[in-house]
Order: C-alpha cells, then structure tokens, then sequence
C-alpha cells in the first residue's frame, strides 16, 4: 500500500472533525450550567447564547486553522489568534464594555 501526498489545493484531504475539540468545549460549557443549577452562578439565556457563540466561534477558528493551513506554524499562529480573539471578547463581555 503507498501512501502519496497532497501536491495542489485540489488533492488536499476531506476535511476531518475533530470530536474531542468539540466534547472540551461541551464539557466547558456545562460548568457555568451546573454551577447555575446549583446555586452559585446567576446566569441568564443571554449569557449562555454569548458563551454558545464564542466557543463556538473559537472552535471553528481551531477547526478552519487544522484544515486550510499547511505548515504547523501558520497553524500555531492561527489557534493563538483565534484564542486570543476569543479570551478579548470574552474580558471585554465580562466588565461590560459590549
């Protein structure tokens, strides 16, 4: 069996889910979920569909940096950009600037 790689933008692999990636941001999302459940957090709708939007919008940064960049440095620079895009919005949702 030979293996080849991808040699134009045409040969390139099907884009591949990440599952795992998407089960850490359930996972981190139900935190906030059971600490409201419990008592010790006062969320509303409005601040899990934020949240939904922005880890949802981080992982797809993830997800489009695995799929469209080649070398793993544009990859690495892609994902801290697309963290540190989320964790501005993020602060910036926190004291109420948006």
């Amino acid at each position: 069996m030979t293996t080849t790689t991808p040699d134009t933008a045409s040969d390139k692999a099907p884009f591949r889910f990440h599952p795992k990636l998407w089960l850490c941001t359930a996972m981190l999302f139900a935190f906030p979920a059971l600490g409201t459940v419990m008592g010790r957090a006062t969320w509303g709708p409005e601040d899990f569909a934020a949240m939904a939007v922005l880890l949802g919008g981080l992982c797809l940064g993830i997800e489009a940096a695995v799929h469209f960049l080649d070398t793993p440095r544009w990859r690495i620079g892609a994902i801290m950009l697309a963290v540190l895009l989320f964790l501005t919005v993020w602060a910036h949702l926190a004291v109420g600037i948006f």
